[in-house]
């Protein structure tokens, strides 16, 4: 099953940085917090990846482009024609596709830009900006048996996010953006969602949060998985040392993979 990511905006909250390279490549322990992401993707088998880039988005791809031999031994002999030899490879077994989907195109129309990438089947979708360390499996099974077109992981961070109003059913009644009630649940991105989802988007300039995500709850196919675990986005400067001091001392909840 593909995995997109949303990774094409402008970071402007993070503009220490994200004036030199995509907020989803800013790192945190030495790596882009992208990688972080797709890392926890992979642990639980979910390794083909569609990456919707915008703003500097030749950095995105020449991490890739570049990303086997970062991660492994190579000897360079200049004497012998000038060949390469790899050791030791440690990359990956990902499949990554990086899309250049627009620089001014928002959240929705990134996403209805990768349509043939998709190819009319279920996928994931999350955001290029945040760490969870809920199980993605278990994800995925609640969406294949709720039977709705998304599912979106709801946390529970505090007052400076939008709120969701969620039935007892855990279906989403209401999808309010940008209220500043504390203790709200809210959306945390890690969705699974069936291809009919964009349908529900019109042309680049659909925000993916506003029209199509209030269209299906009024519908009643919008489902939380609600969690209570950790969850963090990298919204500002102070949430990236936060994550970098998790780190540090090994005490990073959403590090699930081994080394």
């Amino acid at each position: 099953m593909k995995v997109v990511i949303l990774a094409g905006g402008y970071g402007t909250r993070i503009s220490e940085e994200s004036h030199l390279k995509p907020k989803p490549m800013i790192e945190i322990g030495g790596q882009p917090i992208l990688w972080h992401i797709m890392k926890s993707y992979s642990h639980y088998g979910f390794n083909e990846f569609i990456i919707c880039a915008g703003y500097k988005q030749h950095i995105i791809k020449e991490y890739f482009a570049d990303y086997y031999l970062h991660r492994s031994d190579i000897t360079f002999d200049f004497a012998n024609d000038n060949t390469i030899t790899i050791h030791n490879n440690v990359a990956e077994p990902w499949k990554v596709t990086v899309v250049d989907t627009g620089l001014n195109t928002l959240t929705g129309g990134r996403i209805k830009r990768v349509k043939n990438y998709i190819k009319n089947e279920t996928f994931m979708l999350t955001y290029g900006d945040g760490v969870c360390d809920v199980n993605i499996q278990e994800v995925l099974k609640y969406h294949k048996l709720k039977n709705k077109i998304a599912t979106m992981t709801a946390i529970q961070p505090g007052g400076r996010f939008g709120t969701l109003e969620i039935m007892s059913d855990n279906v989403i009644k209401r999808f309010a953006e940008k209220r500043k009630e504390d203790g709200g649940w809210i959306n945390g991105g890690y969705m699974v969602l069936e291809p009919r989802i964009l349908d529900y988007i019109a042309s680049d300039m659909t925000t993916f949060e506003k029209e199509p995500l209030e269209r299906l709850s009024e519908e009643g196919q919008l489902v939380a998985y609600k969690y209570d675990g950790f969850w963090q986005c990298m919204d500002t400067l102070r949430d990236k040392l936060y994550l970098e001091e998790l780190l540090e001392k090994r005490q990073a909840p959403w590090k699930v993979w081994e080394e």
